[in-house]
């Protein structure tokens, strides 16, 4: 089957390169590749594999942006509030908290939410609402509190509710113009997210210029915009459970590791370490199992952080390949990398 002539693409399999296998019982079951790379706290590149400058949907890591539009237009978000606005969650009684609290801010409530009705993805949260004959709700949508933060900015500016998801509504225009001033690009495309909201598509090398310029920001900079940036990471680091749940990736790498972590849908990955070298890496075939080991085996050998730790946090990754009720193999970095 040919591609459309009229489809926007991201880069090819001919372009990408192998970044992880899966192993079973010594055989070499499954391949990802896909493009990836790592700048130094100057925007510096340190290491360029397949096609970076390829564009791609930055899907939820670009929730970071959003929030600190959110940020931008006069939302004073703290603490977990302003984690929720970026995050991934899993539904957990403790996130559905937070986002009710920000909607009460704005003085609405569920359902003003836009986002798809969900379950939560935490196992224990969703059992729990199976047994109450609960429904799903968008509350329980993983970028629920993302779509709270927005509603509270539209009521803080007397912006309609209504449109909030449309390309051209004031606060949209706002995301936009946060990430090209982060990244340095201007998206070659703007799309509709799982979620409803715009995604923009631009490159893995401007998304790590952008993420990399959130970590390196300062909570006191005189610039509004970079002391949001500034507020948002300090919140994030101080409150991984928000941005992801308990025991999953995101959450892990920023309690242990300190790492600004942040994936997306379709395989993307950013993490930005303390010193501010930054990562942003695509699967081609859009499977995130994988992302992380890899984004923290580059983030290793660029010096940014510990082999030690990262080897230590490993086996909570859940990387290990089951036969039966026992490990037959398992998610590793393709050798491949690893001899670049």
């Amino acid at each position: 089957m040919s591609i459309a002539p009229d489809l926007v693409e991201t880069f090819s399999s001919a372009s990408a390169v192998e970044l992880a296998i899966v192993t079973r019982s010594g055989f070499v079951e499954s391949r990802h590749s896909g493009s990836a790379i790592v700048i130094d706290q100057h925007a510096d590149v340190i290491r360029s594999l397949g096609d970076p400058a390829a564009p791609v949907f930055g899907r939820s890591a670009l929730k970071p942006f959003q929030a600190i539009a959110v940020m931008n237009a006069g939302v004073g978000l703290r603490g977990a509030a302003a984690v929720l606005a970026s995050a991934s969650h899993t539904g957990t009684q403790r996130h559905i908290s937070v986002v009710r609290s920000i909607l009460a801010q704005a003085g609405l409530t569920d359902i003003a939410l836009q986002c798809p009705a969900d379950w939560p993805i935490d196992e224990a949260a969703r059992i729990e609402l199976v047994r109450d004959n609960s429904t799903a709700s968008p509350i329980y949508m993983n970028c629920s509190g993302k779509h709270a933060a927005m509603l509270l900015a539209c009521v803080t500016n007397g912006w309609p509710i209504e449109t909030y998801l449309e390309s051209d509504h004031p606060l949209q225009v706002q995301v936009r113009d946060v990430l090209e001033r982060f990244t340095g690009e201007r998206p070659v495309l703007t799309g509709v997210d799982g979620c409803g909201t715009p995604v923009h598509a631009l490159s893995l090398a401007g998304l790590a210029r952008g993420i990399g310029r959130i970590r390196t920001s300062s909570p006191t900079s005189p610039f509004a915009i970079y002391r949001n940036a500034g507020i948002l990471c300090a919140a994030v680091l101080e409150n991984g459970w928000a941005l992801d749940g308990p025991g999953r990736a995101n959450t892990l790498v920023i309690d242990r590791l300190g790492v600004f972590a942040k994936l997306g849908a379709e395989g993307v990955m950013v993490m930005a370490a303390p010193d501010g070298t930054t990562v942003a890496l695509k699967m081609l075939d859009g499977n995130l199992r994988a992302a992380t080991l890899v984004a923290l085996r580059l983030l290793v050998d660029a010096g940014a952080l510990d082999n030690a730790a990262v080897e230590d946090l490993l086996p909570e990754l859940k990387l290990s390949v089951l036969g039966g009720e026992r490990a037959v193999g398992e998610i590793r970095v393709s050798p491949l990398l690893e001899n670049a």
